[in-house]
């Protein structure tokens, strides 16, 4: 069984940002010192990293879910946890990120390339963080937010010069053995290789590479065969070379329909009409190959294909080729542009973009969807009245209590904030003041009311007693 895999689909999840801490200081004497509780840590990123020793997806494919570390909890004494570990994915050199609706996330190209597939959460505020001349000594903490999910699609595009395509047995395992160091499989019968081979040729100053890849036949672009699996292997490459078997013992087969077939299959897979072409006539050195290049050969310079005879057993014609190849390398590379350096491109948001939107999906019903909204929503410990009460303040400051009464919503009506799968539904009560005479002094501690320790107690009394004593010193009872 081969171990090459060119196409997997992943599920990463990146890790949950750490839940802040509510805390409050103690010490003898000073037992509610005021607020204390660190924030929470963030979640690990899911990176992939374009890396030059890994050539295969087939780690994924055997393990297709990757998720990251989450962050930890804050804790007391101004104490935050710790960050998530990102997780880091080798892929190879060429690969593309895709979603699940086949739109390109990112195309990784040379050593180094990262993409963020999946970004960790935020960690969330501790009660010391959220703490002010308000709200001295807040009673919650906000949570952490989770990590991103997503499925995605790797396919992996070899990432080579020239391209070897052909009829399975055309002879073009032996001519990249020849051409370079590669090792293919080679033997004498269809589909040997089964996997895209790359090689390094070296032809005068000039360094190229060269991939065969696996035997293409009629309805290739349709899946039959093993075309489908591997013509997105020919997408990078700069010129390609049809390897025509001048030897073959298939009667009813010869090299110019097999190169018909193969154009043919190149056109309706699409996006590869500018690419440069080369016919090389292979087995030359068999006497009838030899006759059927020199009755072939015309016919193919007419169409305007440069034509090498070559014979890999012989290794007649590889000289010129691979200097052929190179020059053709060479013109492609001089005609790319040149890379332009890194630009920051800066999109500020509209001056009238309020950040969120209220939309009426029905009568008595509406949905709020914005980035802040929902993350706040996702801070939010339900369980906590004062942190309930924290949301609706922000959610008014905000302004979307009065985008509600703008789209009609009145008291009663449902009120969903969020994605219809992820959302947080709540009867809405119109007030100015967000209910705060409901929840009291919102932000204020009750365990600030406790009772005084003794020994300050008594000093106390004393401080009153003095004070009393110092009103009545001139005081005469008999006056």
């Amino acid at each position: 069984m081969t171990t090459f895999v060119d196409r997997v689909e992943l599920h990463v999840a990146a890790g949950n940002g750490g839940h802040g801490c509510a805390s409050v200081h103690r010490e003898k004497f000073k037992p509610l010192g005021g607020p204390d509780g660190g924030n929470g840590g963030r979640g690990g990123d899911v990176v992939f990293v374009v890396d030059p020793d890994v050539t295969t997806l087939l780690d994924y494919h055997h393990s297709p879910h990757r998720k990251a570390t989450n962050g930890r909890p804050g804790e007391g004494g101004h104490r935050s946890g710790q960050d998530g570990t990102d997780l880091v994915l080798a892929v190879p050199d060429g690969t593309v990120v895709l979603n699940k609706r086949g739109e390109v996330l990112a195309d990784m190209v040379g050593a180094g390339t990262t993409f963020i597939a999946g970004r960790g959460g935020r960690g969330g505020l501790g009660n010391a963080a959220l703490a002010s001349a308000r709200r001295k000594a807040p009673g919650f903490a906000l949570l952490g937010e989770p990590g991103e999910e997503r499925d995605v699609v790797l396919e992996l595009k070899t990432v080579a010069d020239v391209a070897l395509v052909g009829y399975p047995s055309a002879g073009k395992s032996s001519l990249i053995s020849v051409l370079s160091a590669a090792k293919p499989k080679i033997a004498d019968y269809p589909f040997t290789t089964l996997v895209p081979n790359l090689g390094v040729v070296t032809a005068g100053s000039s360094v190229y590479t060269i991939a065969d890849v696996p035997g293409l036949i009629p309805g290739a672009s349709e899946g039959k065969g093993l075309g489908l699996e591997f013509l997105r292997h020919v997408e990078r490459c700069s010129v390609l070379v049809h390897v025509l078997d001048c030897a073959t013992l298939e009667t009813d087969r010869d090299p110019v329909s097999d190169l018909d077939v193969i154009e043919a299959e190149l056109a309706r897979y699409g996006g590869l009409e500018d690419r440069p072409r080369v016919v090389v006539l292979n087995k030359t050195d068999i006497p009838e190959g030899k006759d059927l290049a020199d009755i072939i050969r015309p016919d193919l310079e007419e169409r305007g294909f440069p034509v090498f005879e070559v014979s890999a057993v012989s290794r007649q014609g590889l000289k010129e080729l691979s200097y052929a190849l190179a020059g053709l390398v060479d013109q492609a590379r001089a005609a790319r542009p040149a890379q332009e350096s890194t630009r920051v491109v800066i999109r500020p948001k509209a001056v009238d973009d309020a950040g969120f939107t209220v939309t009426r999906i029905e009568e008595g019903f509406f949905r709020v969807r914005g980035e802040k909204p929902e993350r706040w929503v996702r801070q939010t410990d339900f369980n906590n009245d004062e942190a309930v009460g924290y949301l609706a303040d922000r959610l008014a400051r905000l302004g979307v209590e009065e985008e509600l009464l703008k789209a009609g919503a009145r008291e009663g009506d449902g009120v969903a904030i969020g994605d219809e799968d992820n959302a947080v539904v709540f009867d809405w009560e119109p007030t100015m003041v967000t209910g705060a005479e409901m929840l009291g002094r919102r932000g204020e501690d009750h365990r600030m009311d406790a009772p005084r320790p003794a020994a300050q107690r008594r000093r106390d009394r004393e401080a009153e007693r003095d004070e009393a004593l110092g009103e009545y010193e001139d005081f005469d009872p008999f006056e």
